[in-house]
């Protein structure tokens, strides 16, 4: 079993840069590729970023491609998501993902979640 708990999120105008954070516990999730999705109100969890165990290989939505940067610190047991350029729609809780097997947009393929952070970017 492993817990994630994200952090960072808060309110920020548009244009402006928040880094979130995903710290894991209970196992270590150096060997699980990762994923960041995000929910708005009324709206379908969506994918934003995933990244490989490793860390060589990341992906990105259309919507954040370079915007987002999804990295990891294994050792840390940790994942981020820096977030530039950020604009209104960007606006939703973000969540962090344990892969069940490699990378995928489909929040289906995820075993373990967190708890979610509030993003809210004003115009």
């Amino acid at each position: 079993q492993v817990q994630l708990v994200e952090s960072g999120g808060r309110l920020v105008q548009a244009g402006g840069s928040l880094r979130l954070s995903c710290a894991a516990s209970g196992r270590t999730i150096g060997s699980a590729a990762m994923g960041w999705f995000r929910q708005a109100p009324g709206k379908e969890r969506e994918y934003v970023a995933a990244i490989t165990w490793s860390g060589a290989m990341t992906y990105y939505a259309n919507s954040v491609k370079g915007r987002f940067t999804i990295s990891r610190d294994n050792a840390e047991n940790t994942v981020y998501l820096q977030m530039n350029s950020l604009k209104p729609e960007d606006t939703a809780v973000y969540y962090c993902a344990v892969a069940r097997r490699g990378v995928s947009t489909w929040h289906g393929d995820y075993d373990y979640w967190g708890q979610g952070t509030q993003v809210t970017v004003s115009s």
